[in-house]
């Protein structure tokens, strides 16, 4: 149906002639476009609303009473739902921190909410099925957890920089216990808000797979980037650390990759990169961390995501 619209609106709003490389690239973008718009606003909606269920007070109690490794599950777990608070991640990590949660599961943490959130799991959903979602989700989950143990292995409290307000400016404050109708309006405010906030990288990466989609031929990428390249995957990873963006404007570009032939490891690696490890996160969080241990954060989730970029290339082949 939507297939149907999209070409519908390419050929009668844009007046592009049909059997066209130019009608195949519009009407895929704006397939993918309403697609992608209309499944993120259901999924997160349903996440918003589960949310209110787990306010922050309830998650740090939670984690700080767990044994190592339920706590490093737990806080993969509610890293996937709960996103970093609006105000930032410095205030929120520190939180964590000063509740007494261990720094390791903070990082497991740290690592699996922008890494494994709703947005990202939805697209994977709507452009690669269930199989590779789930396959992801449970391989980012293991990235964190592993992540935050190694590093807490480190012992990374001296390096810790405490600069923290208390939570004083931030607007996350907690409330009391929220009725059905007070969820359901904070549901569809945080929907329309994340749906404000990504549109632009959703057109963006849309754009670009549509593009790469409709001119770039068949199995040229694959030359360079196939599953056969050993060094493919660490170059995508070095690619995408300097890369600003989120998952709404990788996966687009993800797919339109492995449709040309980009291994799935591969470029599924490149969006680990740029969702879990981009230079602008690290400027965040030199607020809160010495440069050692940023530096051993980037280490570790860097091998965590080569690791699973192989694996996905082995298995998916």
């Amino acid at each position: 149906m939507l297939k149907i619209i999209a070409q519908f609106i390419t050929a009668n709003l844009f007046f592009i002639a049909p059997d066209t490389r130019l009608f195949e690239v519009v009407s895929y973008f704006i397939y993918d476009t309403i697609k992608i718009l209309i499944l993120l606003a259901i999924i997160i909606f349903i996440v918003s609303v589960l949310r209110t269920f787990l306010p922050k007070e309830k998650i740090r109690a939670i984690l700080a009473r767990r044994h190592p490794f339920w706590a490093h599950l737990l806080a993969g777990l509610f890293g996937i739902i709960t996103p970093f608070c609006s105000c930032s991640a410095v205030p929120l990590f520190l939180g964590f921190v000063e509740a007494g949660v261990p720094l390791g599961a903070t990082f497991t943490f740290l690592v699996a909410s922008p890494m494994i959130n709703e947005v990202a799991l939805a697209l994977l959903f709507s452009m690669f099925g269930w199989k590779i979602a789930g396959i992801y989700l449970v391989s980012g989950l293991f990235i964190a957890m592993i992540s935050g143990a190694v590093i807490g292995r480190f012992k990374p409290e001296s390096f810790i920089q405490n600069i923290s307000d208390g939570g004083k400016n931030c607007a996350c404050a907690e409330g009391k216990t929220p009725t059905w109708p007070e969820r359901f309006i904070y549901g569809r405010d945080y929907t329309l808000k994340i749906l404000k906030k990504v549109w632009p990288y959703i057109i963006l990466g849309v754009g670009a797979g549509a593009f790469i989609h409709g001119f770039v031929p068949t199995g040229f990428l694959a030359q360079y980037a196939g599953a056969d390249k050993w060094y493919a995957v660490p170059l995508a990873v070095l690619i995408g650390i300097p890369l600003y963006s989120n998952a709404a404007g990788v996966i687009p570009l993800v797919s339109a990759l492995t449709e040309k032939g980009v291994a799935i490891g591969t470029a599924l690696a490149l969006m680990m990169s740029v969702t879990a490890l981009s230079f602008p996160e690290f400027v965040i969080l030199k607020k809160v961390m010495k440069t050692k241990l940023i530096i051993i954060f980037a280490g570790v989730v860097g091998a965590g995501i080569m690791l699973i970029g192989y694996l996905f290339n082995f298995l998916l082949v």
